[in-house]
Order: structure tokens, then C-alpha cells, then sequence
């Protein structure tokens, strides 16, 4: 079963969610286009996906080699319900394998090259990780 799930980069995911990851590739928030003008095309060593389904999930951003995937947060995820429900989802997603981090609209917004920095030192560290 573990090795067909690390085939799998979509996890099991069904149909209406690969719709759903693609109606939200289209309506990415401000900070997301600015993430992803940063991440996209390998710019930091990795291929990372934008939007992508995850079992139940979408991701903001996920790179399946080094089984990250990278949240930007808006003010929603500070409400009691949205944090409970983000720690249940970074619990699942972890039961896969997957290492979740997240960065803050306002980070990725005022703090774009700390923000690169942290990721790349993430990608690395995980990169040992998984070697």
C-alpha cells in the first residue's frame, strides 16, 4: 500500500476535486500568484505544482519529490474553527508522508525573500530527510 501511495502523487483523489484544484489554479489569491511567479518552473531546484488534489485535499502548492506541500494562509486560517480544522488536515496529510508548512498572506506579501529563504532551506533540509 505505502509503495502505490508514493506512486500516486494525487493520493486517491477523485474527479470533483481535480475540478475544484482547477477552478482554484484559476482564482489563486494575490499572494499565491506571488508565491508561485517564485516557485513555479523549478526556480528553487524542485518542481512544485500549484493547486494540487491531495486525497480530499488541494494543496496550495505541492512538490511530490520531496513530499511538501507549502499553505498560504489569509486571515480565515486565525478563526478557532479554520486552525482546528487546518491541524485535522496537516494531520492527514502527514499520515501520508507529507511535510505541511505554512507561510502567511502578509509574509509572502512583506517578507517574499525570507520567505524564499525558509522554503529553500526546507526543501533541502527535507530533501536529507527523504534521502
Amino acid at each position: 500500500m505505502a509503495d502505490s501511495v508514493e506512486r500516486n502523487m494525487f493520493y486517491g483523489a477523485k474527479p470533483h476535486i481535480f475540478q475544484k484544484a482547477k477552478t482554484l489554479r484559476e482564482n489563486m489569491t494575490e499572494a499565491e500568484k506571488v508565491l508561485w511567479a517564485k516557485v513555479s518552473n523549478k526556480q528553487l531546484g524542485y518542481r512544485f505544482k500549484a493547486q494540487h488534489p491531495i486525497d480530499i485535499f488541494i494543496a496550495d502548492f505541492y512538490c511530490h519529490e520531496l513530499r511538501l506541500v507549502v499553505e498560504v494562509d489569509g486571515g480565515i486560517h486565525d478563526e478557532v474553527d479554520q486552525i482546528a480544522y487546518d491541524e485535522g488536515r496537516t494531520n492527514e496529510l502527514e499520515g501520508f508522508g507529507i511535510k505541511v508548512i505554512r507561510f502567511t498572506n502578509q509574509e509572502v506579501n512583506f517578507q517574499l525573500d525570507k520567505v524564499l529563504a525558509q522554503l529553500s532551506n526546507i526543501c533541502e533540509e527535507r530533501k536529507l530527510e527523504l534521502d
